[in-house]
């Protein structure tokens, strides 16, 4: 890999940010990568819609924002309708099934999975629905090992909270798997 761009798009309360950070964190501190992520919101901090852009390269980033991503996330519809029509062409666009109804043909490889639903059924805490969501953007791409992820959630979360993400994290690496890249 010399260079991934992402964009994750939802909106607040869904931990879009946080699974950024983490995405990032787990490039740099435990895979020795360059990684940049910045962040915007909406008016709202809870449902106000919410965007942040990684750059994952083994060389020197320049400029932090990303234009075009190889890979986007999109959680709710408002994101889907404002961003899809960014991605790079032969990208990955990852939705989430209760929240997006696909419209759109793009020239891009379409994922979309039942991140959510599988998060409540199978743990029933929606607060690791971002986790789960990593976890199947790291199933299907491998654009990071599984393990360096699990690791940057381990530090960033209460201690009583790793097992709960780390069952998120191995749903979406399930999920994810049958659709790799």
């Amino acid at each position: 890999m010399s260079r991934i761009r992402l964009v994750f798009s939802g909106s607040g309360g869904q931990g879009v940010i946080t699974a950024a950070i983490i995405l990032a964190e787990a490039a740099v501190m435990h895979e020795g990568m360059n990684a940049t992520q910045s962040q915007s919101y909406g008016a709202a901090a809870r449902g106000g819609s919410t965007r942040s852009d990684i750059i994952i390269s083994d060389s020197e980033i320049d400029f932090p924002e990303v234009t075009q991503p190889n890979i986007l996330v999109c959680l709710t519809q408002d994101a889907y309708n404002s961003y899809s029509s960014i991605i790079r062409p032969g990208g990955i666009l990852l939705t989430d099934s209760r929240y997006v109804q696909v419209t759109r043909k793009v020239d891009a490889k379409q994922v979309q999975l039942p991140m959510y639903d599988s998060v409540i059924e199978k743990i029933g805490k929606p607060v690791v629905f971002n986790i789960c969501v990593l976890g199947a953007l790291i199933g299907i791409t491998e654009v990071i090992k599984p393990k360096s992820v699990m690791a940057a959630v381990a530090d960033r979360v209460p201690k009583d909270f790793v097992n709960l993400n780390n069952r998120a994290f191995d749903l979406g690496l399930v999920l994810g798997a049958q659709y790799s890249w």
